[in-house]
């Protein structure tokens, strides 16, 4: 499906206006982990639950899905968290993801499909697959996933508490180090220490953390080049 083009400030201010929304009803939202099974069940009403999706809908890769005149989410069974403890990151991810289409994609959804399908066998509005490869519509749910579970300032806390500062960090030399021992490509960063251990306080991939921190200047690739002014 075409969706509407969406600038990143757009979709940044979405997932801090639901977060901020969530806050005034249940609670604010100070520390990590961020709630997003309650966001999605209590704060907007969706119901939340797992299945075999790949079969179910006959297709490869499946991780999640939403019915959204429905108000239904699935989440495929392999990503299951008590079952499936290291899929934790992925869960939380996929869940955050079906959140942002809910946000972002249901009036144009809803609009698409014509009159509202309730029945107990409908075809969901969005499959989301696990692909190189992704629509734009992915790409906007994606985005958000990231700043709904990694919010700025949030992060920008937890990274002065655990470095003890605001300085970034920079990562050439771990990196290269870390790449030469798993014998990665140049291009293929591997996840870092602190991203690692950022990652646990919020509950999400190490490499889903280390993506964010890269954005927001927290760890740097590549040692930057000398000020003209330093």
């Amino acid at each position: 499906m075409h969706v509407k083009f969406l600038p990143e400030v757009h979709i940044e201010r979405a997932a801090d206006e639901l977060l901020g929304a969530y806050g005034l009803k249940f609670g604010a939202v100070i520390n990590p982990p961020v709630p997003v099974e309650e966001i999605l069940e209590c704060h907007l009403g969706l119901s939340l639950d797992f299945d075999d999706l790949p079969t179910r809908l006959g297709q490869s890769g499946v991780l999640g899905a939403i019915w959204v005149e429905n108000k239904d989410v699935l989440i495929d069974q392999s990503l299951e968290p008590t079952e499936h403890p290291r899929q934790e990151g992925r869960f939380r991810f996929t869940v955050a993801h079906e959140t942002g289409h809910w946000v972002l994609h249901r009036t144009q959804l809803i609009e698409s499909r014509g009159a509202p399908l309730f029945n107990d066998k409908p075809e969901p509005s969005v499959v989301c697959r696990d692909t190189a490869q992704k629509p734009p519509i992915e790409q906007q749910a994606d985005r958000f996933a990231g700043y709904l579970l990694m919010p700025k300032e949030m992060v920008k806390a937890q990274w002065a508490t655990l470095t003890g500062s605001a300085e970034p960090y920079v990562a050439e030399d771990e990196i290269k180090a870390l790449a030469g021992r798993f014998g990665l490509a140049e291009n293929d960063l591997p996840t870092v220490e602190i991203a690692k251990r950022m990652a646990a306080a919020f509950h999400v991939s190490g490499q889903a953390m280390q993506i964010r921190l890269i954005k927001l200047g927290l760890v740097l690739p590549k040692k930057p080049p000398p000020s003209l002014f330093g």
